[in-house]
């Protein structure tokens, strides 16, 4: 099998090599080669079903890069299921293989250690250095040979399009996670985890190398021993819903809950306000009951201008650009809220933070604020990202909650400080992105995590063009069950609900209970279908109701959906949200129907172009 297996990696090559030393998943689909070659340099490959997924690539990082050995091999195995505080799922499965390589090089008394495990959902490895010097890391060698004619959807900053384009056409830094469409017919996707006190990795491709996607460190990391890099991550799947399945592999690879009472972090559905006066708020807090909405969150402005240094977070001092009254009271404001059982939350832009976070994370917990949304924050660098992570688990010191904004992507940190519920790092509803958009999404950026996308619904063309002229903005073209079916597929703990919408703007409309009863944390979740750039079903299960979100891209499309992932010999109702066009006299044009069905059921679905459908299934006595 040995032999079969050099074949399908080395092929392209005539290089001379050591032994080979191999790993495979606990299934034995996916297995990990490493050998040194003629130059003492690493070098590993990756299968799947014996298909090549890596091709002859090098590992390595500064200082430790040529003139390698492989002095020892260290083999376990874990196979264990954790319980996360909330998630998509209840309960994950950490399964894998592991073997640790002790690296030695030159007469050197210190050792690097490749940490390698083999998932059935793919590999993970990281580089560990041992004893107590001063390392200074400057790049990793790190590389990804993928087979000949290897599409990838690239994106080169975290809110940008993602586009399908041949590994060699790309120009510039490609985003992690990087989805890989393989022309053996395997998906795979290049990703981190545990990024925490390093450098941001994205991907390059240097001129005239149409297949090696190499690592780019945003900067040096200066770190005294012992100290471990990030996972870099290869996600292997046969269909591209397998990747999303399988996301649970970026948490797996990160240190469990550091949060020793956890009872106060409490997800949710959350509105933004716009007004900045304590009657404006007071009425959205209203409205917040109303629609049985957890949270209102108090967006840029309320302190001053986020822009500006003087700007002091430690007390109301409205935007005199946002507000011309200045008159907004938190205090008073939170405490009114409290009396409805809704919860504040914060903006706080990271110039603000950086002067004042341990002045402001004891003042909120007095006000009784639940948590803070970090703004326009600095990503990339060693510094600013040690920073960054250091600041939520100070923010959990004091039972706040935080949601990042921005550019920032998530590598699984939230299961070791699981008060960091969400973060923007997508291309969400603020952007008023098209059907391709959002059906690319699940397969690319929700891979790393959670993603706040900022669902908006009534600020559609058709609804609100006024809307739209008033705050000099596009109006969203996506139809009315495109809007809802969102809030199921786009996962986030904090979802929020509404955006660029006013209570004015909310009229009772018949499917508006769908938002109202929304789960934002599950017990199971089954991506029911998908194709990237076209479509993708995902149902949702919360104690006996299962959420369900189908959406199409530009489109028009005709599907059907079995619904087998029901319990057998059971009987469920059904709640189907459809556009159904001028017939149906709102202004949302929803169509509601109620039916009973099984697990034998499949359902025939007609969704219009950039539309798709909701669901709420309830087990029936």
């Amino acid at each position: 099998m040995k032999t079969k297996l050099l074949v399908a990696l080395l092929f392209i090559t005539t290089w001379t090599y050591a032994r080979v030393e191999t790993l495979s998943s606990p299934n034995g689909n996916i297995k990990f080669s490493l050998q040194t070659d003629s130059d003492g340099e690493l070098v590993y490959g990756i299968s799947y079903k014996d298909k090549p997924v890596i091709l002859n690539s090098f590992l390595g990082i500064s200082g430790w890069d040529r003139n390698l050995e492989i002095e020892d091999v260290q083999r376990t195995s874990f196979d264990t299921v954790w319980k996360p505080v909330y998630g998509e799922r209840a309960e994950v499965r950490d399964h894998y293989n592991q073997q640790v390589y002790v690296i030695k090089t030159g007469g050197r008394g210190d050792r690097l250690h490749v940490i390698v495990r083999a998932y059935d959902e793919g590999i993970g490895f990281r580089y560990k250095y041992a004893g107590s010097s001063y390392l200074r890391i400057t790049s990793e060698k790190t590389t990804f040979c993928v087979p000949q004619n290897t599409y990838g959807w690239f994106a080169p900053f975290a809110q940008a399009e993602h586009k399908k384009l041949p590994i060699k056409d790309w120009l510039g830094e490609a985003e992690r996670p990087l989805t890989l469409q393989l022309e053996n017919g395997l998906y795979a996707s290049l990703a981190e985890a545990e990024m925490v006190d390093y450098s941001r990795t994205k991907f390059i491709v240097n001129k005239g190398e149409e297949n090696i996607i190499r690592c780019k460190m945003y900067d040096a990391v200066e770190e005294i021993a012992p100290f471990a890099t990030p996972w870099r991550v290869v996600m292997i799947a046969e269909q591209p819903k397998d990747l999303l399945a399988n996301n649970d592999l970026i948490l797996n690879l990160n240190k469990p809950c550091q949060i020793e009472n956890t009872d106060w972090i409490k997800p949710g559905r959350i509105v933004r306000t716009v007004s900045l006066t304590t009657e404006g708020a007071k009425k959205v807090i209203d409205f917040a009951v109303k629609r049985k909405i957890n949270y209102v969150h108090f967006d840029a402005g309320w302190y001053g201008s986020e822009t500006s240094k003087n700007s002091d977070p430690r007390k109301s001092d409205v935007d005199p650009q946002r507000c011309s009254v200045n008159d907004l009271n938190i205090p008073e404001v939170v405490q009114y809220a409290k009396s409805k059982g809704v919860g504040v939350w914060l903006y706080v832009n990271q110039r603000a933070l950086t002067d004042y976070l341990d002045e402001i994370l004891p003042l909120y917990q007095s006000w009784g604020i639940a948590g803070i949304k970090f703004g326009f924050v600095h990503v990339g660098t060693f510094r600013w990202t040690t920073w960054l992570h250091d600041a939520v688990k100070k923010c959990a010191k004091y039972n706040l909650m935080v949601d990042i904004h921005d550019e920032y992507r998530p590598t699984g940190f939230s299961r070791t400080y699981p008060n960091l519920l969400t973060q923007e790092g997508v291309r969400g509803n603020e952007e008023f992105p098209d059907g391709v958009n959002n059906t690319t999404l699940p397969f690319t950026r929700f891979l790393a995590g959670a993603a706040d996308c900022t669902i908006c619904y009534f600020h559609r063309k058709e609804i609100k063009a006024d809307l739209a002229k008033r705050m000099n903005t596009r109006s969203l073209l996506n139809t009315s069950c495109h809007q809802m079916a969102l809030s199921v597929i786009n996962y986030s703990p904090l979802q929020f609900l509404y955006w660029y919408d006013t209570p004015e703007d909310v009229q009772d409309e018949p499917e508006l209970v769908f938002f109202d009863e929304l789960p934002t944390v599950w017990d199971d979740t089954k991506v029911l279908n998908g194709s990237i750039g076209e479509y993708v079903s995902i149902a949702r299960k919360k104690d006996n109701r299962w959420f369900l979100g189908c959406i199409t891209n530009n489109d028009a499309r005709k599907m059907e959906l079995p619904l087998d992932f029901l319990e057998g010999g059971k009987k469920y109702e059904l709640t189907l949200y459809t556009d159904g066009g001028e017939k149906v006299k709102t202004r949302t044009h929803v169509a509601i129907q109620t039916k009973k069905v099984t697990s034998k059921t499949v359902l025939k679905l007609d969704m219009l172009p950039r539309g798709g459908c909701a669901m709420i299934i309830r087990e029936m006595n």
